[in-house]
């Protein structure tokens, strides 16, 4: 006779992109996911999300490390580079393609921002199709002459392929209906870069074996389509929660490209780590620094 189930054992991990220094909310999420693996005696991973050639450096990474170490972020394992896993995303969409479910798209930014059919979406205009009404021989002809191009997913035939798909929120537990059709044709596959952050991280998460995320409120629209390609692939679906993000004294959310309190200026102003993390874990922030839903 079968005994009970073996508990899970929880799995989280941090991911950062390595396009500038970490801010206090990337500090904040990184101790969160900290706190949720070593409360319930799991993991934490770190992956470096470098696939971005136009803005990943290899400097950033190492300030990367930097950074978490002097926070007194501790993670399990050795860390994952996105860059060297880009035969793990070529796989996934020669399957995507070959479930007739991707088309190539030749439209320059332009040509979508000059589109008067774009509805919107919950990340902004949804592109309006142009390239999934190409006819066949044409696609072939612009392929052919080595046009630039992304990987797009046909929506619709995605949706009715894998059917009603759903997410986990594991605080408060819940499950959420996905709703990936409002996101429109999303691209899987970039003109400038191997896989788009929705088909490599859905593809990490579960190659790593991801059983929790935990993430931004600016990324709990994504987790629709993250959650269809996880059933469009047969991948198994984390659980997940999305915490609310930091703003500046400016009101806008902390990015690295605004220039946003950088844990390195922190440190180099002598700022205590200890004492940092302490206050992070409680809630309270620089000034200046306030919850976005506060």
């Amino acid at each position: 006779m079968n005994g009970p189930a073996a508990p899970q054992h929880l799995v989280t991990r941090f991911a950062p992109s390595p396009t500038g220094r970490l801010h206090i909310g990337h500090g904040w999420s990184a101790l969160m996911a900290m706190d949720l693996a070593r409360g319930s005696s799991g993991s934490l991973r770190l992956r470096i999300e470098d696939i971005d050639g136009a803005r990943s450096r290899a400097e950033h990474v190492d300030g990367i490390i930097e950074d978490l170490r002097w926070l007194g972020i501790v993670w399990d394992g050795p860390v994952v580079f996105q860059s060297q896993r880009l035969d793990l995303y070529m796989t996934a969409l020669d399957r995507l393609r070959g479930m007739g479910l991707l088309y190539p798209c030749f439209c320059t930014r332009a040509d979508i921002a000059a589109s008067t059919t774009a509805p919107h979406g919950p990340e902004g205009p949804v592109y309006p199709g142009i390239c999934r009404q190409l006819p066949e021989p044409e696609r072939e002809r612009q392929m052919a002459a080595g046009q630039a191009h992304a990987w797009r997913i046909d929506m619709k035939a995605a949706v009715k392929k894998a059917g009603g798909v759903t997410w986990s929120s594991f605080s408060p537990p819940s499950v959420v209906a996905a709703d990936p059709l409002a996101h429109g044709d999303v691209v899987l596959a970039r003109k400038d870069a191997p896989a788009s952050y929705h088909l490599s991280c859905t593809l990490d998460d579960a190659a790593m074996g991801i059983t929790h995320v935990l993430r931004g409120n600016d990324l709990r629209a994504a987790t629709d389509i993250h959650c269809l390609l996880q059933a469009l692939l047969g991948l198994p679906s984390p659980a997940y929660l999305h915490h609310p993000l930091l703003l500046g004294p400016d009101g806008k959310r902390l990015a690295k490209r605004a220039e946003s309190i950088a844990l390195a200026d922190l440190r180099d102003q002598g700022v205590d780590p200890a004492r940092l993390a302490a206050d992070l874990r409680a809630g309270v922030f620089p000034v200046g620094i306030s919850l976005a839903d506060a």
